[in-house]
């Protein structure tokens, strides 16, 4: 499997879970309904860690153009181009979105709240002020990148002082703190806009609902639409920089 191919079904999954857990929560009549925000926050933790172990081995696991992007900054090497792992990133969530529409389509008939409906697919501000919103997926994805470029494999010490570490290889499980660096984000910093936090994650499915046939669904919110991509983005560059500047190569 190529590094873009890896990206695409990482990040379809990504979605399929994260906006999975938000419809079960929010959408009428589902057995989650009214689960509450640490539901929510759990289910992107596990979203994010799923994703990423299914894909990390053939690309990295970005599954978020503002990972990419940090990653190119800061020299570290990929499988592919930035624009190639984007493309997928951004497939991979319509095609996501568009399958947790198909899963819930029953609830999203009986909902009437257009605000939760909208919510299964992108993100929305509680309280609308475009710079205060900006600044909060601005550091939220800070917080994401920054720990992702400084954290280290696990290793054992060699049996004399001089004598190399060797690292030690967790397979699957060696991606689970990036999905509690995600549930933590979400428990801590979610609150204001939502934590998208990842361009694709938002972008794609905003497309989705702007496209399918979902009923009563109201408006994409298109006003909003670019501080889920700028933010992160952002976010991403100064979390970039300040790792070269603690970790000059």
């Amino acid at each position: 499997m190529n590094a873009y191919t890896a990206e695409l079904i990482g990040t379809a999954l990504l979605i399929i879970f994260g906006n999975g857990v938000v419809a079960n929560v929010v959408l009428a009549r589902t057995k989650g309904h009214n689960g509450g925000w640490i539901l929510i926050a759990a289910g992107w933790g596990l979203a994010v860690y799923i994703g990423a172990f299914v894909s990390a081995t053939y690309s990295g696991a970005h599954l978020n153009p503002a990972v990419t992007i940090a990653i190119a900054m800061a020299g570290e090497s990929m499988k592919g181009s930035v624009e190639g792992y984007i493309a997928a990133q951004m497939a991979g969530a319509l095609i996501g979105a568009t399958l947790v529409f198909l899963f819930y389509r029953e609830h999203f008939k009986v909902t009437e709240d257009v605000g939760a409906k909208l919510g299964c697919f992108c993100t929305s501000p509680a309280i609308d002020r475009p710079l205060q919103n900006l600044f909060c997926e601005a550091l939220g994805t800070f917080c994401l990148i920054l720990p992702i470029l400084l954290m280290t494999d696990p290793s054992l010490s060699g049996a004399t002082p001089d004598a190399p570490e060797v690292p030690i290889g967790l397979g699957s499980l060696g991606l689970l703190p990036v999905g509690l660096l995600v549930f933590g984000i979400g428990l801590s910093l979610g609150g204001t806009t939502g934590y998208a936090i990842n361009p694709a994650r938002d972008l794609g499915p905003r497309l989705m609902h702007a496209l399918l046939p979902i009923p009563g669904k109201g408006s994409s919110d298109w006003n909003y639409a670019w501080i889920p991509v700028v933010g992160p983005l952002l976010g991403a560059a100064a979390a970039a920089g300040l790792y070269m500047v603690l970790l000059p190569s």
